[in-house]
């Protein structure tokens, strides 16, 4: 399973995996019904989580077999879910591309005016680049931005326009893979074969590291930021059983 998982996300581009991820969900799910571990994004109790990774490091157990939820994900749910009132106040919000454990769920939201966006992703209404958002200023209540700007040439300006497009006392979540050990982001553009891009930057699509310096880098697009190590709400049976990310902590962007 773990090599059948690999190879997909590595070899097969990801609008046809989106695609045909929710059939797969379907049919695996069954196999890995049980009552070990427990998924509070689709509520689904299982015996084991799927593999999922780019390498064999730290890659088993981490993908829900049902709403293909990663630690992230549920990580970012239950926030939304215990701390906030996003759920149930009426809202405007973007989505830059949308995850498949949040897109039908968000949909069914019946205060939520839900827009999504994304370059390809089949998922996404409209298509663009996030360096120039097509929207008016001041749009969204909400903007969720997960894991993309490791991806963007110009950080400083998609965070700009996202700025740009939220409502004063509207807020942002914007999560990156960072790298605890990096005191500052480390980048180089003129690094761009594949192959250096995952030796230097963690993935073959990744234009930069974040270190702990990312809070910042968000603040100089004119947010204030909140660092939360939200995780640590949980106890170490429950961080397990759900499999939360320990080391994440949530950025929460605020204008």
């Amino acid at each position: 399973m773990r090599k059948l998982i690999r190879f997909l996300i590595n070899k097969v581009p990801r609008i046809y995996l989106i695609r045909f991820s929710y059939a797969f969900s379907w049919v695996v799910a069954i196999f890995y019904k049980g009552n070990k571990y427990y998924c509070p994004v689709c509520e689904g109790h299982f015996r084991k989580f799927l593999p999922y990774g780019y390498t064999d490091k730290n890659s088993d157990n981490r993908l829900c077999p049902n709403c293909l939820s990663l630690e992230r994900h549920r990580l970012v749910w239950l926030y939304l879910k215990n701390e906030t009132d996003f759920f149930t106040k009426p809202m405007k919000m973007l989505h830059i591309a949308p995850e498949q454990p949040f897109y039908k769920r968000f949909k069914s939201i019946k205060t939520l005016d839900y827009v999504t966006a994304d370059l390809e992703s089949p998922l996404a209404e409209y298509h663009f680049d996030i360096h120039e958002i097509p929207f008016d200023d001041n749009t969204f209540d909400f903007v969720m931005c997960n894991h993309v700007l490791e991806h963007v040439e110009d950080e400083f300006k998609a965070t700009k326009e996202i700025y740009r497009v939220l409502k004063p006392g509207g807020f942002a979540i914007l999560q990156v893979p960072v790298n605890n050990k990096l005191k500052e982001t480390y980048e180089d553009k003129t690094i761009t074969d594949p192959k250096e891009r995952e030796k230097h930057f963690g993935q073959y699509d990744h234009v930069r590291m974040h270190g702990l310096d990312y809070p910042k880098r968000l603040e100089k697009s004119g947010f204030t930021v909140d660092s939360i190590d939200y995780v640590h709400k949980f106890s170490k049976e429950d961080i397990e059983r759900m499999r939360l990310p320990e080391n994440e902590l949530l950025y929460i962007a605020r204008k």
